[in-house]
């Protein structure tokens, strides 16, 4: 990102935010930039530069290259993997970028977020089901959530089954 003090070419500085979404700024130092609109970042850093040294300053924060936020979509799913966020993005959107539930083995009832804030790692279920029948509320995921939506006991079983009892019937068939 580019961030320029008006008036001042010396505090013109193009930065890149780290993996924390910080950034290092000459006379601030760091600054918490991830999660953050380029308003609010621009804000902050006057509000910062203005304690200190400057009596009104104007700052214009302008996202040069923004990376993908992405998404991984595990489990019982058509087609796990790692999807990129446009964004605003909700479960029901994110199970959709990996083709759907698998209708063969998808417990669509117990769908897990797992979210990980100030280090710690997070999980909430969903019910799949009663989103799309409108009766809960869809929710938004984020940039390195894990959707995983969990494979039904009694599915996996018939499947698992069917499997070998096919391979049962082959070997005790007469010949």
């Amino acid at each position: 990102m580019e961030i320029n003090v008006f008036g001042i070419d010396e505090l013109k500085r193009e930065v890149q935010v780290d993996s924390g979404g910080k950034v290092i700024l000459p006379l601030i130092g760091q600054v918490q930039a991830g999660g953050r609109t380029p308003a609010e970042l621009s804000n902050d850093i006057a509000g910062m530069l203005k304690k200190t040294y400057m009596k009104d300053p104007q700052v214009i924060v302008t996202v040069k290259e923004a990376q993908s936020q992405k998404v991984t979509v595990d489990g019982a799913v058509m087609q796990p993997g790692l999807y990129p966020l446009a964004g605003p993005t909700t479960l029901m959107q994110a199970v959709s970028l990996a083709r759907g539930p698998d209708p063969k083995l998808a417990n669509v009832k117990r769908v897990a977020i797992f979210r990980t804030v100030g280090g710690q790692r997070h999980s909430a279920f969903y019910n799949l089901a009663a989103i799309r029948a409108g009766k809960a509320d869809d929710p938004l995921v984020y940039g390195n959530d894990i959707v995983v939506v969990d494979t039904s006991g009694g599915k996996s079983f018939m499947q698992n089954f069917q499997g070998s009892f096919g391979l049962l019937g082959m070997l005790i068939a007469p010949w």
